[in-house]
């Protein structure tokens, strides 16, 4: 079962724990990466509520929404950012963004190793993204009374490895939404102390979501330096002899 785009938008609207989610969110992804000024930006899944300081700072924004989810218009009061797209064939050129952000993307795909292969495409070189997903270790993942309790969540372990693997190195990890996944005024009136206290304890990955932030890998091809190529080549010619001698056999030789 999938959550349409309007389902989730009315969470971070109109839900106080979506709200408070949402502006949590929007903190942590702020404090990775505190500039985008001048850079072009992609959010892939339903990344308006962690991309509302991306608006009027990047030189490019673009925001991809998977058809599995359906679309809605983002920003509000502004030129539309949001396009339809399929979540292995995005309609981006190759190396177009500077900065990727994933949320709600992930976890919900088909396809994810296709996902990632399309985001790496997508990138620049050295570009970054950040991949915000359900902790399997944390609350949020167990129930349906938000988003992050749909798809499949991961361990830290599991999205490190699962990054590494599809060309991706990761500079860092954190989790987030440490306080229970409930809207009741006792929580979210303590939601920020949990928070700061959840960071800085022993189990920092026992939070309901868990933020990577991956750079885009390229590799190049290792061949040799050009004498030493023509020298391999120059003793491939090794046994032919001069006109008119007399060829060498493998058994003479031997």
């Amino acid at each position: 079962m999938h959550l349409d785009a309007e389902e989730i938008r009315d969470f971070y609207r109109k839900n106080r724990l979506g709200i408070y989610a949402g502006q949590l969110l929007a903190e942590k992804t702020a404090e990775i990466w505190d500039s985008l000024r001048g850079l072009t930006v992609v959010g892939y899944g339903f990344a308006p509520p962690v991309l509302q300081y991306a608006v009027g700072n990047a030189a490019g924004l673009v925001n991809l929404m998977p058809a599995r989810h359906g679309v809605v218009r983002w920003p509000d009061g502004k030129s539309n950012t949001s396009v339809l797209t399929h979540e292995t064939d995005w309609p981006l050129p190759t190396g177009y963004a500077d900065r990727i952000v994933m949320l709600h993307g992930l976890e919900t795909g088909a396809n994810p190793g296709g996902l990632l292969d399309e985001c790496w495409r997508v990138l620049a070189p050295e570009g970054k993204v950040l991949i915000i997903v359900p902790n399997r270790a944390g609350l949020w993942a167990k129930g349906d009374a938000t988003p992050f309790g749909f798809g499949r969540p991961f361990t830290s372990g599991q999205l490190q490895n699962f990054l590494g693997k599809r060309r991706f190195g990761v500079l860092n990890i954190r989790a987030a939404l440490f306080a229970p996944p409930s809207g009741r005024g006792f929580w979210l009136a303590g939601a920020s102390v949990i928070e700061k206290l959840g960071s800085n304890a022993r189990l920092r990955f026992a939070g309901g979501v868990l933020l990577l932030e991956a750079q885009k890998r390229v590799f190049q091809m290792h061949r040799p330096p050009l004498t030493e190529a023509v020298a391999s080549g120059l003793r491939a010619l090794e046994g032919i002899t001069a006109p008119g001698a007399k060829p060498v056999s493998g058994r003479d030789a031997a």
